[in-house]
């Protein structure tokens, strides 16, 4: 199944998002609605609560008081972690059972506000973040749950900031302005991105080929390959050697074909192939066939590789897994190092790059694109090699 990250500050709107995406036919599971049913009478979570912080937590009816509760919870950073010790393991159990629930084909949206506070962006094949204004989300609070502005200020502040919450958004709504708007972005995600993210997922299937199409350079590509690496390396678990973002778009300053290009190092060939499935179900199908980059040793034997591409319709990625059984691995790692030094020879990468690409514009593949300027990337290598004795470089 698609798991989505659904998340946001409070006051931002992120119901007007989730209960949209449900009525396309998302799975919800809303962590604050479980998080009340967990502990609702007759549970023991209740009966916990109440055994841990005094009956006095309970209204007459038998039902929590939650101003009590959050009174004595939240005095002490010892009263919070008892608190969380017995609802968020209640929480997580319940989670589970949903997730368990859904349909192999189901597009499961999980609606949890600590997201990022968590660090479990990576549990998702997309994180979506809603967001508003801080003054839009004071007047909501205000206005919608009678909550004191001073005290809606201080939740907001205890939240996680935007710039932590950019840091992990595949997707990020402004939900500032009228309700269509964001409606209408809402829309758009779950036709173009959510759905066939959906089936390529479910069917291990490759992104179309395309023609190569040279983009500026974007400083945002560094902070999309880090969210993707975040995702391999809990793939890879114990297998991981290492995972960094390698290529073109690793190059501040270097034009390149909007594709992330990573590379995930493990120990053998046979450790690729181990995790396959396991990287295969984070959102990156193994690539079918064989895969290998050419010897830069004097060798005629190929460096065996495999490859896996993003199952994201909107995030073209290019997963490399190599092992150090052949050199492959270091030399993009060099490679991608000697460039973001050398100007000069940036510049002239670059300018290849652009022609070979109006050359082969019209071919609906790379394969010829990547063959011809493949003879400079070997020459490159040389010169990068000479770079590395002089600097003592290592990887």
């Amino acid at each position: 199944m698609l798991r989505v990250g659904l998340t946001g500050g409070i006051g931002a709107g992120k119901s007007t998002v989730a209960n949209r995406l449900a009525e396309h036919g998302a799975v919800l599971i809303d962590s604050d609605r479980i998080a009340r049913e967990v502990v609702e009478p007759g549970t023991d979570g209740l009966a916990e609560l109440a055994s841990a912080f005094g009956m006095d937590v309970l209204a007459p009816d038998g039902s929590l008081d939650r101003a009590a509760l959050a009174a004595k919870a939240f005095a002490d950073e010892e009263s919070r972690k008892r608190l969380n010790a017995i609802v968020h393991p209640r929480v997580g159990a319940r989670t589970a059972e949903l997730m368990a629930a859904a349909a192999a084909d189901a597009i499961v949206v999980h609606d949890i506000p600590l997201l990022v506070e968590g660090g479990l962006a990576a549990a998702y094949h997309l994180v979506v973040v809603v967001d508003a204004p801080v003054e839009t989300r004071v007047r909501r609070l205000v206005s919608a749950r009678g909550m004191a502005e001073d005290d809606a200020r201080a939740r907001i502040r205890a939240q996680a900031t935007e710039e932590q919450r950019r840091a992990v958004a595949d997707v990020w709504l402004d939900n500032g302005g009228a309700e269509d708007i964001v409606l209408a972005e809402v829309d758009a995600l779950w036709a173009d991105r959510l759905v066939p993210f959906e089936a390529n997922l479910r069917l291990r299937r490759p992104r179309p080929p395309m023609s190569p199409k040279i983009d500026e350079y974007d400083p945002d590509w560094p902070v999309q390959a880090e969210r993707q690496l975040t995702r391999i390396r809990q793939a890879a678990a114990d297998r991981l050697v290492r995972a960094d973002h390698i290529g073109s778009t690793s190059v501040p300053g270097l034009p390149a074909k909007n594709i992330l290009d990573l590379q995930l190092t493990v120990s053998t060939l046979d450790d690729a192939d181990a995790i396959a499935d396991a990287l295969s179900d984070a959102g990156f199908p193994r690539a079918s066939g064989e895969w290998w980059d050419d010897p830069q040793d004097g060798g005629t034997r190929p460096w065996l590789k495999r490859m896996h591409l993003g199952a994201d319709p909107r995030r073209a990625v290019n997963l490399h897994v190599r092992t150090p059984e052949t050199p492959a691995w270091r030399l993009a790692l060099l490679f991608r190092d000697w460039l973001r030094v050398h100007p000069e020879e940036r510049e002239a990468y670059a300018a290849l790059k652009r022609q070979l690409a109006d050359k082969h514009a019209a071919d609906g593949t790379v394969e010829h694109y990547a063959d011809e300027k493949q003879s400079w990337v070997n020459a490159a290598f040389t010169r990068a090699e000479a770079w590395a004795a002089t600097v003592d470089w290592t990887p």
